[in-house]
């Protein structure tokens, strides 16, 4: 979460709270090696999804 939280600047329990809604959508999961946890797009959907608004931004610059 560290390098999420980096890499979004936001604070480390802004980010937890976003993964968590995040999760509770499923829109992500997750797994957990030791003390890491890896977050990834639950599925292909979402990712369709994300490029949908993507290209949407793009056209309306």
């Amino acid at each position: 979460m560290c390098d999420l939280a980096a890499v979004a600047k936001m604070g480390e329990s802004a980010v937890s709270h976003q993964l968590r809604v995040l999760r509770s959508q499923r829109l992500v999961k997750y797994r957990r090696e030791g003390r890491k946890i890896y977050y990834s797009l639950a599925d292909s959907h979402v990712m369709n999804l994300y490029a949908e608004v993507a290209a949407h931004l793009e056209e309306h610059d």
